[in-house]
Parts: C-alpha cells; structure tokens; sequence
C-alpha cells in the first residue's frame, strides 16, 4: 500500500503496523516513560512533542485505526450534548439517556463502546460537530505538554501515533 502525501511516496500502515507500536511502548512503558519525565523538564519539550506529532501525523492515517473510538470514550460537555442533540434533531435529554451515562467520577461518557457514532469504515457520523474532546484528541498538539505528560501517557497505551510519538521523543533523548 503506496500513498502519496505531499511530495513524498511513504507506505501506509496498515492496522498489524499500528497495533505493533502500541505493543511496542507498552513492552517498554517503564524506561520509555522515565526517558519522557526527564525529557519533559527541558526548556524545548512542547516544541519536540509538537515535532514529533507533525513527523508521526505524516505516516499515520488515523481513519485505518480508530482504536481511540473503540476502546475509549470522550467526555461530553454541556456544550458537546446541546451542540450533538441538536444536529441529531433529539432533545438533550433524549441525546443523554439514549447515548450517555455518568461515570464514577461525576463526567458524561458513552454508554458503550465502540463509539455509537463510529462507521464500518472508521469515520465519525458526527464528525463536524463531535465532542470537543475528540476534537483534541491526542491533544500532542497542545501547548503545555508537561501539564499533559500523564495523558499523553495514557494516550500511548491505546493510540499508535502517540507511542510513535513517545518513541521519537526518547529517540531525540540518546
């Protein structure tokens, strides 16, 4: 599977691929994340997260992965619920008790997962107006990655860009 993006001819990941980087990190999490905590107090580490996210983003074509969507869910705001139930033509109140729950922590979540809004083919029947938090997601885009060190953490365990992302990022340490 040949692609062209830009001027440049890379191969695109195919799913096997993409579940092999989360293997990867996850086999090595431990010194992977100790090499990320003492990177993260350099005066450049939002600039070398914001590097690698831009190098990862160019080989990894999220809608052949979907992990995030199947395995976990976005927080929904107040905003989220009037924005989504209006265009779905539903009452917030509908939105909520069709699609929603409040979890342990007091947030709005998915009932289930996979993500209801998620097609066959790995695109958001949501899409232009889906929750702010995927709209972020994986957030390695952000300024002040140090506040965001635990998430982006998290975030490797389950999305391939980001443990390629953390990878690069201990790479540029050695």
């Amino acid at each position: 599977h040949i692609i062209m993006f830009g001027t440049k001819t890379i191969e695109k990941t195919l799913i096997s691929d993409y579940r092999r980087f989360i293997d990867l990190y996850n086999s090595n999490q431990k010194s992977l994340n100790k090499t990320l905590n003492t990177k993260s107090k350099s005066k450049g580490f939002d600039k070398a997260v914001h590097e690698a996210h831009d190098q990862v983003f160019e080989e990894i074509d999220c809608l052949n992965c979907a992990n995030c969507c199947k395995t976990v869910g976005p927080l929904f705001t107040p905003s989220d619920i009037k924005r989504i139930s209006a265009k779905l033509k539903l009452s917030e109140r509908m939105f909520t008790d069709q699609f929603l729950r409040r979890d342990e922590d007091g947030d709005m979540v998915l009932q289930s997962l996979p993500c209801p809004f998620l097609a066959e083919d790995n695109r958001c029947n949501i899409y232009e107006y889906r929750p702010a938090a995927c709209r972020r997601f994986p957030h390695t885009d952000e300024k002040g990655q140090k506040a965001l060190l635990t998430l982006t953490k998290k975030n490797a365990q389950v999305c391939p860009a980001v443990s390629q992302i953390v990878q690069k990022l201990a790479e540029s340490v050695r």
